[in-house]
């Protein structure tokens, strides 16, 4: 497992964040980006993290998501 790329992934257009434990599904970028590599914040201190490093969006509004379902 790549453990570079476990983590909280922040996605500026939707304002969420996912968490990614495992190596199945990782977030591609420009999409999505790596906000730390500890999964086990929580969203408070990811919200805090990406106000000081400016990753854009109003930290309010940002919300936890989970893995979309395959229509197909």
């Amino acid at each position: 497992m790549d453990v570079d790329k476990v983590g909280i992934y922040f996605n500026k257009t939707d304002s969420t964040v996912v968490r990614i434990t495992s190596p199945y599904w990782i977030p591609e970028e420009p999409d999505w980006v790596l906000v730390s590599n500890d999964p086990n914040l929580t969203l408070l201190a990811v919200r805090d993290l990406i106000a000081e490093n400016n990753l854009g969006g109003s930290s309010e509004s940002i919300q936890w998501t989970g893995l979309k379902q395959s229509t197909s």
